[in-house]
């Protein structure tokens, strides 16, 4: 989110803040949870431009580093494959021809 844009987010929090307490003093429970679903992600964008870096770079994301596990079998590269568990000769993804 552009963060030029975190008065107009405060402006609609507190909009939905008032229209919350209205809905409870009418007893609009409906109106009330919905929202205050609204409510929550809306705070929750306000969190995340609190998060975000003011010289204008992206968030970094940590992906974690990457486990390997020897589990994996190789790659099938085509061609024809013995299959012992179907008693037969399959062809590969180049085809009968290849």
């Amino acid at each position: 989110m552009d963060p030029r844009q975190r008065p107009r987010l405060l402006e609609i929090i507190q909009n939905l803040r008032e229209r919350i307490t209205e809905a409870r003093g009418n007893g609009w429970l409906g109106e009330v949870e919905g929202l205050q679903v609204s409510f929550d992600a809306e705070m929750a964008r306000l969190n995340s431009l609190k998060r975000a870096p003011t010289d204008g770079r992206p968030q970094l994301v940590d992906l974690g580093m990457p486990v390997f596990t020897d589990d994996t079998p190789p790659p099938h590269r085509g061609g024809r494959v013995v299959r012992a568990d179907r008693g037969g000769v399959e062809d590969g993804e180049d085809g009968p021809l290849g």
